[in-house]
């Protein structure tokens, strides 16, 4: 078996599209929570709050030709895998077309605006406003075919649309085509565009925040005071690559993945099994050969949901027991969806390179129903750790766990 290594990492997010902007938002505890007062023309839409990327605008380098098949989610996701191919030293190179190299990539949906046109047919029996990609920009691919296609990808083409565990699985899924010699390098992550009706998904199982007077205040994952998520969007692309073949041309390596476990609750849709996602974490632990002592962090996949926070909490400390540090990012810019797994691997790899870790924003008193963790909260703590874990659990019951290793 191949080891694997993350040789580039890269992404947008609401507090910052460069790692420096980003550390700084999250030292300063600033997080991308606004009202959106768009949002108010929709009737019985209770939230308002959202955690947009701000200012997202595709190069100029980018034609006409490239952007006819993109919307929002796959731009970003394209323009995301360009800056990590770029900070590993790959765009250009001819591994990217070889067929050497595949993309593990995904979003809950495609572009959510071309799902108005098909919904113009089906309402008004008309093809006004579809054209030739009107699917390929709606499709639940969208995201791993438009980067294929706009670096020539020949390898594996593989789509993670799996809800909040899409940018996660892209990952693990990629980490195993390398890690088994199927792929020499993988373009992995996910991505999401900001839209109302993923808003209204979560507002109809009343899992919304509605503190639309003070975003600042919200999301409050693990406290007992939490009254909901936020929705937000972003993108994160890392480039993982097999460990000889990145040594062998004097590639940076940022760090290595030697853990990856995904299962199913097989229970319920919206429901989580608190029974299931501990063994998701466990196979990581297997796979990687690790003891949990060793796990000197977790990114908790912390959304600020009674149910989810409850059962997370329980089952982290299931199999982890009470004493490793656990932060939630999504505190900062709520919940990107099929981006937060890629975005919270990215920030959690910088956290340990700088050996500080951010806090849970808004966390005050920990939930007496969530498991007994070690909860960094008010402040960031610096710690030295070898291996972090990264947890992360979606509609359907898909749990993943991701373990990275030091380098």
């Amino acid at each position: 078996m191949k080891r694997v290594v993350v040789t580039g990492m890269a992404g947008v997010s609401p507090i910052g599209n460069d790692w420096p902007t980003i550390e700084e938002n999250l030292r300063s505890q600033k997080t991308g929570i606004v009202h959106l007062q768009d949002w108010q023309k929709y009737d019985g839409l209770n939230t308002r709050l959202a955690s947009p990327v701000m200012d997202f605008s595709m190069p100029k380098h980018y034609t006409r030709k490239n952007l006819r098949s993109m919307g929002r989610v796959a731009q970003m996701a394209v323009f995301s895998a360009e800056l990590a191919l770029q900070d590993a030293g790959l765009l250009g190179s001819e591994l990217v077309g070889s067929g050497k190299m595949g993309v593990a990539f995904g979003s809950s949906a495609g572009d959510t605006l071309s799902f108005i046109d098909f919904g113009n047919m089906l309402t008004n029996n008309s093809v006004d406003g579809l054209n030739a990609n009107s699917y390929i920009k709606m499709m639940s691919h969208t995201t791993p075919v438009n980067i294929g296609v706009y670096f020539g990808l020949q390898g594996r083409v593989l789509t993670t649309s799996s809800a909040c565990t899409s940018g996660s699985q892209g990952i693990g899924l990629a980490y195993e085509a390398i890690k088994y010699g199927m792929q020499t390098a993988m373009i992995a992550g996910g991505s999401e565009g900001l839209c109302a009706t993923e808003a209204a998904v979560f507002d109809t199982l009343y899992a919304t925040s509605t503190k639309n007077d003070t975003p600042e205040l919200t999301p409050r994952p693990f406290d007992r005071d939490r009254d909901g998520l936020v929705i937000g969007e972003g993108c994160g692309a890392l480039i993982l690559e097999e460990y000889e073949h990145a040594k062998a041309r004097g590639a940076e390596i940022y760090a290595e993945i030697v853990g990856f476990g995904t299962n199913s609750d097989g229970s319920h849709v919206t429901q989580p099994s608190a029974e299931t996602m501990a063994k998701a974490i466990q196979m990581a632990l297997d796979d990687a050969q690790l003891d949990k002592s060793q796990i000197g962090y977790i990114n908790a996949h912390g959304t600020a949901t009674d149910r989810g926070d409850i059962a997370e909490s329980n089952a982290t400390e299931t199999v982890m027991g009470s004493g490793t540090p656990i932060s939630s990012t999504k505190s900062y810019i709520g919940h990107t969806l099929g981006a937060c797994g890629a975005l919270e691997a990215w920030w959690s790899i910088e956290m340990m390179r700088n050996n500080w870790f951010c806090p849970t924003v808004n966390l005050d008193n920990i939930d007496e129903a969530c498991g007994k963790l070690d909860y960094i909260m008010h402040d960031g703590r610096s710690i030295h750790t070898d291996y972090i874990m990264s947890n992360n659990f979606a509609f359907g019951g898909v749990n993943t766990s991701l373990i990275i290793k030091r380098y």
